[in-house]
């Protein structure tokens, strides 16, 4: 595996063992590097800025489409390497590898398009003899720290958009994930980008502070954890910074919206990749006059999901990562329990695997309707007015999407201009998300924005040439 800085060479190296988290089964074994080797790392880096920087749009576009056309012929060995190190189920994985030859593509659009504009200098007095342009160049070394849940898309998010706009890479891929990025990164190299242009380092939390604390890196682009971005931001000195930092997604269902679709959108959107998913349904909002109608679908809708080897076809849940985030989501629904919530279905872990579950009665001050849950958890909550329904999806400081079911089109917009999220998904389920849109959250849920646009231009930084044109 080149792209892991092959410090195989070194007897002090450790190796990772990549598991099944379905059936602990090995998928796989890649070298550690350490906080030791930061320097090696970055002299690898600063030779790929230069690599990179000279690499003209049109070939930097080239090699992204070639990418993008090679994931899409290989999408099942993908799909099922994402299986097998994610246990996400296949469908949820083939739909991954589909979405990851977007973001490839909508990258290499990004590299031919957004190049910079012409400045009216003349449109200000005393500039009338000027005229010029700014470019869009780029910052030369971004640190990229990305998380196990979405191994390959939310790699390629930073991966697309920093070599589109001529940037040098130093990846940190989850340890319990990184596979899928390797894989990436190889057939980068394989469709012409020059090898040393992203180095994969994969290790633990001493790499992740040196790599994020190192003067050279000009940015840090990160996915992960609250009390990670914390970390990142007190260590990171004078540079960029991106994160994705999570979401406590509300959905609100009128008693005007459509009922199934209500229901159905709810299902999909709170369970997917097992509740691991940012923008994830955790908490749904129903107005009084439907919820127990809505209560008995919901739950019933759930039973119904299977939950299992993600291999199969016909599974609808797969296993969470691991026993710690098992352990933890039942720690949080046991907590609520004690407080008085009521448990609807669900809660019988089984290994890795916790089945769905559904809470009602929740008081606001429990963990699991204040914090990101990060698990197939969701809390049914009735209420009478909108206004309360808004006042309580906007009680949690992590804020990535929300949604809402109604036929009230002006309602709904009046909703959506309330509700303190990054996005709000109308008649959709919180988890909708197309790459070429702005991705991000309110208050503590983000910083900045990723959607290969937004990611490109927040990974270059403008430069102005202006020409006076002197008259003698």
């Amino acid at each position: 595996m080149m792209h892991n800085l092959a410090l195989s060479e070194t007897a002090a190296a450790d190796e990772i063992v990549v598991t099944n988290p379905f059936d602990g089964s090995i998928v796989g074994r890649v070298t550690e590097t350490t906080a030791a080797r930061l320097q090696l790392l970055l002299e690898r880096a600063r030779r790929g800025a230069q690599d990179a920087k000279s690499l003209s749009r049109h070939k930097r576009s080239a090699i992204l489409e070639k990418a993008a056309a090679t994931v899409e012929a290989r999408c099942e060995e993908f799909a099922l390497l994402i299986v097998k190190e994610a246990g996400k189920t296949i469908t949820q994985a083939r739909k991954e590898a589909t979405r990851c030859v977007n973001t490839l593509k909508l990258s290499a659009d990004e590299a031919r398009r957004n190049a910079g504009e012409v400045i009216p200098f003349d449109s200000y007095a005393g500039s009338e003899a000027r005229q010029g342009w700014y470019t869009r160049e780029p910052l030369g070394i971004i640190t990229a720290i990305t998380p196990y849940n979405d191994p390959l898309n939310l790699v390629a998010h930073k991966l697309g958009p920093a070599i589109s706009g001529g940037n040098a890479v130093l990846l940190k891929p989850s340890e319990l994930t990184p596979l899928s990025a390797i894989k990436l990164v190889d057939v980068l190299v394989e469709s012409g980008l020059p090898d040393e242009v992203i180095t994969v380092a994969i290790g633990g939390s001493d790499l992740a502070k040196a790599l994020v604390s190192a003067r050279d890196v000009r940015m840090i682009s990160f996915t992960g954890g609250f009390a990670t971005g914390e970390a990142i931001a007190r260590n990171a000195g004078i540079k960029k910074l991106a994160m994705d930092l999570g979401g406590n997604a509300p959905v609100i269902v009128m008693e005007n919206s459509d009922f199934d679709a209500a229901v159905d959108g709810c299902v999909s959107g709170a369970y997917w990749a097992a509740g691991q998913n940012c923008i994830g349904t955790q908490r749904i909002m129903i107005q009084r006059s439907i919820y127990e109608q809505f209560r008995a679908k919901f739950v019933a809708d759930t039973k119904k999901l299977k939950t299992g080897n993600p291999l199969d076809a016909d599974t609808d849940v797969g296993p969470m990562i691991s026993g710690k985030a098992v352990g933890r989501a039942a720690a949080m629904v046991d907590s609520a329990l004690g407080a008085g919530a009521t448990l609807l279905c669900g809660h019988k872990p089984a290994g890795n695997l916790y089945p769905p579950t559904v809470l009602e009665n929740v008081p606001a001050s429990c963990d699991v309707w204040n914090e990101e849950v990060f698990a197939p958890i969701v809390i049914l909550q009735p209420f009478d007015e909108l206004a309360e329904a808004i006042a309580m999806a906007n009680s949690s400081e992590y804020s990535l999407h929300a949604g809402i079911f109604t036929n009230d089109l002006e309602g709904a917009l009046d909703a959506a201009s309330k509700i303190d999220a990054g996005g709000v998904m109308i008649n959709d389920s919180s988890d909708y998300r197309f790459d070429a849109m702005p991705f991000g959250g309110f208050k503590y849920g983000s910083m900045g924005r990723e959607g290969v646009r937004f990611a490109y231009e927040d990974m270059t930084q403008p430069k102005v040439v202006c020409i006076n044109r002197l008259k003698r």
